[in-house]
């Protein structure tokens, strides 16, 4: 595969006056920046809008861009502006990043000639092959399984992938294993007072048959009476033993059915996160820790169940919006603050594969790797970063574990798409590594993508630090309205 050079493509210095090749780049988010800095420095023109009205934005499509792309931070606003570019420009190429699979579904359907990415499906591949091994890139699903991708002197070789057999067999036995060990208050609650409440039918059901040779199905029912708290079915006489234990087993069984009536009240009025039984008990052993169930989190636990690898997820909003999905999709989830160390030995770090530390604050991610490695030092930690411009430089984070920039990745695809259209060398996935990116095109496999700094934009990066609340416009350079020396300059609003 090729490995050398790549990046954007520059135009053509020959190509004929009034060729289009400019672009328009929708949002004021980190992604946007970098991606307008991306494409300013292969030579393309770039006309950058933070925050458009409709007049503002027919203004910029005027032009007959080569691209647009809409960059901002939420789903239903990406949604409006495709939807406002493809009325505009029937036939130009849209690039829009959206995290809701729906909302991507309704955007391919409704649309022509639009591409939704998802920053967090772009990177989950990469963050799951980091769990797995240390020397893996990417583990991705292909449609004969998964398959792996290493670098093998200076190459990259993609290799089917499953889990070894000792690790399935390890796997097995520990979902065995982890049967009937409540995590929670409410579950232990719930397990003590059923398990009770079986001990006294069962004790009680065996001393009927084996002392008084009471048929099975007699027996049964004067042990359920017992348990029910309304008495032996029949006196035994010459046996006053067996009614002072079955009194004692009345009182006894009040307080097991107290406990185990809270605790199915809080199994019903609480979130049900974590399960007794089933697929969402909590692994003890040879599991991935993912702390932070965004939408990142959510596809990286989804992308290692796939992969047959135990995963428990960390989230400590307890109304966050992702609960209810990662619930329907067996995910167990315990609802604590990743960066306490109790928290995290007790979720058995020490015995785990990795963490994962992929909140959307990087700050976050930084303590809870901190205290990973207080906790267990020799577990892999994986890292999310791209956000926090304080902590830009990832490779200052590798004392941390390995860190991965969610926004370098995902700009590198989205430049690759918009420069690769005209051409049909669209990327099909984007591979990221700890200093650069690597998108797959068609016959040329994975390609070096390197992408500047936020900084390189000179757009919208002033406004977002200095005018962000203050009512500050900033003025930004067309290139294209510059050649034809118009005096027309777009104003980006930043407010």
């Amino acid at each position: 595969m090729d490995t050398t050079g790549g990046g954007p493509p520059r135009p053509d210095e020959n190509a004929p006056p009034g060729a289009v090749d400019g672009m328009v780049v929708i949002g004021a988010t980190t992604l946007a920046r970098r991606v307008c800095a991306a494409l300013r420095e292969s030579g393309r023109p770039v006309r950058h809008l933070a925050a458009p009205d409709d007049q503002e934005l027919r203004h910029a499509l005027a032009a007959r861009p080569a691209g647009v792309a809409v960059l901002v931070g939420d789903d239903l606003s990406a949604l409006r502006y495709a939807l406002a570019v493809r009325h505009v420009r029937d036939s130009v190429e849209i690039v829009a990043t959206v995290f809701d699979r729906t909302v991507a579904q309704q955007l391919r359907s409704l649309l022509h000639h639009c591409v939704a990415v998802s920053p967090a499906d772009l990177l989950a591949p990469t963050l799951a092959g980091l769990c797995l091994d240390a020397g893996t890139l990417a583990v991705r699903q292909d449609g004969d399984g998964a398959v792996a991708v290493r670098r093998l002197d200076g190459a990259f070789v993609e290799r089917a992938w499953r889990p070894s057999g000792t690790a399935r067999r390890r796997a097995l036995l520990g979902r065995l294993r982890e049967q009937l060990q409540p995590h929670d208050a409410d579950a232990r609650l719930l397990l003590i007072g059923l398990l009770g409440i079986a001990a006294v039918l069962a004790l009680d059901w065996l001393w009927l048959v084996t002392a008084f040779h009471e048929p099975a199905g007699t027996a049964f029912l004067e042990a359920a009476r017992v348990v029910a708290g309304v008495g032996p079915a029949a006196a035994h006489p010459g046996h006053p033993g067996y009614e002072v234990v079955s009194g004692i087993a009345m009182l006894v069984t009040v307080g097991f059915t107290a406990l185990l009536t809270a605790g199915i009240v809080d199994r019903l009025l609480g979130p049900r996160l974590v399960g007794v039984l089933g697929p969402r008990v909590l692994p003890r052993t040879g599991h991935v820790l993912v702390v932070g169930l965004g939408q990142v989190g959510l596809r990286l636990c989804q992308t290692l169940r796939q992969l047959g690898v135990p995963v428990v997820g960390v989230e400590r909003e307890p109304a966050a919006p992702n609960l209810r999905l990662a619930r329907s999709m067996g995910i167990p989830v315990v609802l604590a603050h990743g960066e306490d160390r109790e928290v995290l030995a007790r979720l058995g770090l020490e015995r785990a594969r990795a963490l994962v530390a992929v909140g959307s604050h990087e700050l976050d991610n930084i303590a809870v790797a901190v205290a990973a490695h207080a906790v267990a030092p020799e577990v892999r930690v994986v890292l999310r970063a791209g956000e926090d411009e304080a902590i830009a430089e990832t490779r200052s984070l590798l004392p941390l574990g390995l860190t991965r920039d969610i926004t370098r990745t995902s700009a590198a695809y989205v430049t690759a798409h918009l420069t690769g259209q005209a051409t049909g060398a669209a990327p099909r996935r984007v591979i990221a590594d700890s200093d650069c990116d690597y998108v797959d095109l068609p016959g040329r496999g994975l390609v070096r993508w390197p992408v500047p700094a936020g900084d390189g934009c000179g757009h919208v990066a002033g406004a977002a630090e200095s005018g962000a609340g203050s009512g500050v416009s900033v003025h930004a350079v067309d290139r294209d309205a510059a050649q034809r020396g118009d005096a027309d300059r777009d104003v980006v609003r930043t407010g």
